[in-house]
């Protein structure tokens, strides 16, 4: 079914023109479907304009000023100095990376593919058997536009808590914080996630004072003993970390522009001053432009857009897929969200999303990675697990890296031996979780990985090791044994 508008015809509207929009787009256009694509502001989405690869370019700078400041530890290296840091010229770097993609994967990649691109606020109008999406252009004026599928890939924004005295104080978000024009000279940062995590150890490692407020643990879906490694490491970098923290009051001084929070913790309330503040306490969905009541689509208590495991809303001509929906929020995801919505809404391919062995990575120094099941998650699921976690102290290209910070633990199924679960904290360990996809998909023993080819001195081999470790003392093999 095709529908038309003023001689167009459409049988794809996107809105949105991030990961999960672009994959939707190019999947139908190969199919020879007619797609539009409607974007109010920045074409590209989340990931390279505000999120992935504008926090991970800034991440990889923080970590070679840290590397150069680190040096000493490799004897006959001398401790260099520590200039402070140009934030505007590496700002800049950023921004140019960032425009260089968004040119060449975005902007190009539609004109090449040739779907129509239209600049707008979108909200549906119409009913719930005839929806259609009225498009308010950058100037004012406005179109209807029609399809017979529409797919909403909005994306999400950054959420922050009530706390009385946080909107009249300002604060910055992950978005904002990679805009400042200096390093400040101290940081709190509420929240404890990805985010939190990563913009923490960026910040310090520029040089700030950093203070964290977290409600629970870091990293709390994550194995406790990798999120409690991990907080030790950001605490040897100077990072304060205060546990059981709830935010209460935040205020600024018009004079000095401090700002302080009152939070209160086990032991009573306490005042906390920075320069400034980050908070960074998780994203919402952005529907509330959308008009969604109008033709018949659910949305939940954060906005989010109510979906069934084909990604179909309850119009069954209307789709989400990416952040907009409560699934999870890594754009690995969105993208393949918006490819299998093409397949499903343009030949009924019936395709449902397997988060099974979906890998979870934290871009801290070390990273921090997962696939499948942690111990407690097979536990509660019912599963008799076993479970061994190796120091990186024992993995060879961990020692000679002189950094033997962190560790990989596998959880397995106590009665077949099969691995089902990976976590590594260490460097690379993305990629760690990326052989762990592998792994778990091929349903794969502990006996079999710990009897296969690993190459020397690569933090994979920690995988082979810390599999040896159900059955072996390897702190009795030589470093090279099999």
């Amino acid at each position: 079914m095709t529908a038309t508008d003023k001689g167009r015809s459409y049988d794809l509207a996107v809105i949105g023109s991030g990961g999960a929009a672009f994959a939707a787009a190019i999947r139908a256009t190969t199919l020879g479907k007619r797609v539009v694509m409607i974007e109010r502001g920045t074409i590209g989405g989340t990931c390279v304009n505000t999120g992935c690869v504008p926090s991970k370019a800034l991440l990889a700078a923080a970590e070679a000023r840290h590397v150069t400041l680190d040096a000493a530890r490799f004897p006959g290296l001398p401790l260099p100095d520590a200039p402070p840091v140009d934030m505007p010229a590496m700002v800049a770097g950023k921004d140019k990376l960032v425009g260089s993609l968004r040119s060449e994967k975005y902007a190009a990649l539609a004109a090449e593919y040739g779907w129509a691109l239209h600049p707008g606020e979108a909200t549906f109008v119409g009913t719930p058997t005839e929806p259609a999406l009225r498009v308010t252009g950058p100037d004012g004026t406005a179109e209807t536009v029609r399809a017979a599928h529409h797919l909403i890939a909005t994306g999400s924004t950054p959420w922050a808590p009530p706390v009385p005295g946080l909107q009249e104080a300002g604060y910055l978000t992950s978005t904002t914080a990679m805009e400042l024009d200096h390093v400040p000279e101290s940081l709190l940062v509420i929240g404890g996630g990805y985010v939190a995590m990563e913009q923490a150890q960026l910040f310090s490692r520029l040089g700030a004072q950093v203070t964290m407020l977290v409600r629970s643990r870091l990293a709390s879906h994550e194995e406790p003993e990798a999120a409690t490694a991990l907080e030790e490491i950001l605490a040897d970098e100077g990072i304060e970390i205060i546990r059981g923290a709830v935010p209460t009051a935040v205020r600024r001084d018009p004079a000095t522009g401090e700002v302080t929070v009152t939070a209160t913790t086990a032991d009573g309330s306490h005042e906390l001053r920075a320069a400034e503040l980050l908070v960074a306490t998780g994203r919402r969905p952005v529907t509330g432009t959308l008009g969604l009541d109008t033709i018949g689509v659910r949305a939940g208590k954060r906005g989010e857009v109510i979906i069934d495991s084909h990604l179909r809303t309850t119009n069954p001509r209307i789709w989400a897929a990416g952040d907009v929906t409560a699934h999870p929020q890594f754009v690995y995801v969105a993208a393949a969200h918006g490819a299998l919505v093409a397949d499903n809404a343009l030949t009924g391919a019936g395709r449902e999303v397997d988060y099974r062995h979906l890998p979870r990575v934290v871009f801290t120094s070390p990273a921090l990675a997962s696939v499948g099941m942690t111990d407690q998650q097979a536990r509660t699921a019912g599963i008799r697990c076993d479970s061994r976690a190796l120091p990186l102290a024992h993995v060879p290209r961990a020692i000679v890296n002189r950094d033997t910070r962190g560790l990989i633990k596998i959880v397995t199924d106590a009665d077949t031996g099969r691995i089902i679960g990976i976590t590594a904290l260490a460097q690379d360990a993305g990629d760690l979780a990326a052989a762990g996809v592998y792994i778990l998909e091929a349903g794969m023993t502990t006996d079999q990985v710990a009897n296969l080819w690993s190459p020397y001195l690569t933090m994979a081999e920690g995988l082979k090791l810390t599999a040896q470790t159900f059955t072996t003392d390897i702190t009795k093999l030589s470093c090279c044994a099999a």
